[in-house]
């Protein structure tokens, strides 16, 4: 949904870069984006009408660890293809590009940019806050049960599929924000952006970081990001071989990431 934060009401037709992707005129199913409060609440609303009963089956027919994964990776492939089939609608592989004001406002300038870096940060803050809140309540001690020993929680009464599927919901809500930041940031959107490559790095990000620490998380996405960007740009042809070797030595040598490593040099320092 974060696409539709450029269209205003006063553009009756798309602006130029989205003639040369074959989309000329604004399609019908687009008009009630022209409205922001509208779109905000399509960006909370519609991952949960699509993920809670996509998670919900699933979870009920008990499919879980890899062969999820396997299902939410099809998923992204089966999006991903629907995209770029659907071009006169959504730009095809080009995507939508050249998002350049929200109201009347420009978001292309470096104030601009810099007004929305240091909103991405309260929110990324207060959505650890959040998730490390949670952890510390009951339904934190079920989630955790859960992740632990399914069977067991199971057999105490609990619906597991249900709270998988609520905790599923959460996340695709927080992602799908993260999105519309995304694109007012950096100004595009494309199919690449959410297909298999996308996912496979989100595992990347909490294995490097931690997957049992939410600060942990954060850290390893920031130091995927910088190893990605740093090296791309040094070692164009091989950084991928460096990434790869970087997330093997991790799990290798680190299985609860980085935030596990410093808690055992912690732990040892005041032993």
């Amino acid at each position: 949904m974060a696409m539709f934060l450029k269209l205003e009401a006063s553009a009756p037709n798309l602006p130029d870069f989205m003639v040369w992707s074959s989309v000329e005129k604004l399609p019908l199913w687009w008009q009630p984006f022209r409205s922001l409060p509208f779109t905000i609440a399509a960006i909370l609303l519609v991952p949960v009408v699509v993920a809670f009963p996509f998670a919900y089956a699933i979870f009920k027919k008990r499919v879980s660890g890899v062969y999820f994964a396997i299902v939410t990776i099809a998923l992204a492939l089966t999006l991903t293809v629907l995209i770029v089939g659907q071009q006169g609608a959504t730009g095809g592989a080009n995507g939508i590009t050249d998002f350049r004001t929200l109201l009347g406002m420009d978001i292309v300038g470096d104030g601009a940019k810099r007004v929305i870096y240091f909103v991405e940060v309260v929110l990324l803050l207060g959505v650890m806050a959040l998730a490390a809140r949670m952890l510390h309540t009951r339904f934190g001690k079920i989630l955790i049960a859960v992740r632990d020993r399914e069977d067991r929680v199971r057999f105490s009464g609990y619906d597991t599929a249900m709270v998988k599927a609520f905790i599923f919901t959460v996340a695709a809500v927080l992602s799908s924000i993260g999105g519309a930041l995304f694109t007012l940031q950096v100004g595009l959107i494309t199919p690449n952006l959410i297909g298999a490559v996308a996912s496979v790095e989100m595992v990347i990000y909490a294995a490097m970081g931690g997957r049992l620490s939410v600060p942990g998380a954060v850290a390893g996405a920031l130091v995927v990001g910088f190893l990605k960007s740093y090296l791309s740009d040094a070692f164009p042809e091989f950084w991928l071989f460096f990434l790869g070797g970087a997330f093997i030595f991790v799990v290798a040598l680190m299985p609860q990431g980085l935030a596990g490593a410093l808690q055992r040099a912690l732990r040892l320092r005041h032993e």
